[in-house]
C-alpha cells in the first residue's frame, strides 16, 4: 500500500506545485489599476505608522524600566 500511496504522493506534490506558480507569476504581473494603487498605497502607510507607534511605545516601555 505504501509503495502505491508515496509515488502518488510525490505526482501530486508535483502537479500541484507546477499549478501554484505560473499563477503566483501572473497574479504578480497584472497592471495595477486606480483603484488598487490607491489601496496599496493606503496600506504602506498604514504599516508604516503602525510601525512608527510600535517602535515608540517599545522605546517608552523600555525607558519606564530602566
Amino acid at each position: 500500500m505504501t509503495a502505491f500511496l508515496v509515488p502518488l504522493g510525490a505526482a501530486l506534490l508535483i502537479v500541484a506545485v507546477s499549478t501554484v506558480v505560473p499563477a503566483r507569476r501572473d497574479r504578480r504581473r497584472r497592471a495595477a489599476s486606480e483603484d488598487s494603487l490607491r489601496i496599496e498605497e493606503a496600506a504602506t502607510r498604514g504599516v508604516r505608522e503602525a510601525r512608527r507607534r510600535a517602535h515608540a511605545y517599545r522605546d517608552a516601555f523600555l525607558c519606564e524600566r530602566e
